[in-house]
């Protein structure tokens, strides 16, 4: 598999996004399992109609997500970094940079996600959170394509949580996946798109941190013609409660997935339940 992806990533990312269209394809017609959940979230978020029109290009983009990976992770970062054609919103990076703050950037299972950190470590340190995967293969090129100079992992424990304290604290950057299910006891039944679903904490507790909170994602553009960097900050900033915060960190990821709904990760489950999570109040 390790070789399988070093001769990917030799690929023309246009290549690679063909080929990822048409394995996500595979994956939808070879899979009804995945066809039902990504049929079943589309339509909660979506509506009926709003499902009808944007599962094609769905269900292509999520292959393109899996096959832009190893040019992504083993690629050199300046060429990794020379995919981003545009930013938008950058400003607001350069502000908070200005006023001494460290900067919490969320980003959600949305366009090319993988890119986003790449990107930022060009810019400026960034630790961000991750959690091993259960294959040993997959973990080393994990660490392999997000271990840059100045792109620091941190371990989803304890350890990884003060590594983030620690970066805010310095006045530097971490990055988070703020729609990843967490492990059991760690998160709160909160609403998203109008559903309970297990939702992390830890993205609202780095926000009590006095960090500059920043939604960000990578566009996929069409041809293969590389990405297009979007920032944007929640108005009215996030504060409260650590359930409201949460609940604010919700409602900003619906927004983004609402400009461009092609690009989200549907398929992925958002909605899974954890032994000893208990079940939403709604059902107690």
């Amino acid at each position: 598999m390790i070789l399988l992806f070093r001769l990917l990533s030799r690929l023309p990312l246009a290549w690679l996004h063909r080929l990822g269209a048409a394995a996500g394809w595979i994956a939808w017609l070879f899979s009804p399992t995945y066809r039902r959940n990504m049929r079943d979230n589309m339509r909660l978020a979506l509506g009926q109609d709003g499902e009808a029109r944007a599962r094609a290009a769905a269900v292509a983009h999520a292959g393109r997500q899996s096959f832009e990976l190893p040019k992504i992770w083993l690629r050199p970062l300046d060429e990794v970094a020379a995919r981003v054609v545009e930013v938008s919103g950058w400003e607001l990076a350069e502000a908070a940079t200005r006023a001494g703050k460290g900067i919490l950037y969320l980003t959600p299972h949305l366009g090319c996600f993988e890119i986003t950190a790449q990107y930022l470590s060009t810019r400026a340190p960034i630790t961000v959170l991750y959690r091993p995967p259960r294959q040993r293969w997959l973990q080393a090129l994990i660490e392999t394509g997000r271990s840059r100079a100045r792109l620091h992992i941190a371990p989803a424990d304890l350890s990884g949580v003060r590594a983030l304290f620690k970066a805010l604290k310095r006045g530097e950057a971490v990055g988070m996946l703020p729609d990843q299910a967490p492990k059991q006891g760690e998160g709160r039944w909160l609403d998203f798109f109008g559903r309970p679903a297990y939702t992390m904490t830890l993205a609202a507790r780095l926000s009590e941190s006095g960090a500059a909170v920043l939604m960000i994602w990578a566009e996929r553009l069409p041809g293969g013609a590389g990405y297009h960097i979007r920032l944007r900050a929640p108005a009215p900033a996030i504060e409260g409660t650590l359930e409201e915060r949460a609940r604010r960190i919700n409602g900003e990821i619906e927004g983004l997935i609402r400009q461009c709904p092609e690009q989200y990760l549907w398929g992925y489950n958002r909605y899974k339940r954890h032994r000893g999570a208990g079940a939403p109040a709604e059902e107690n």
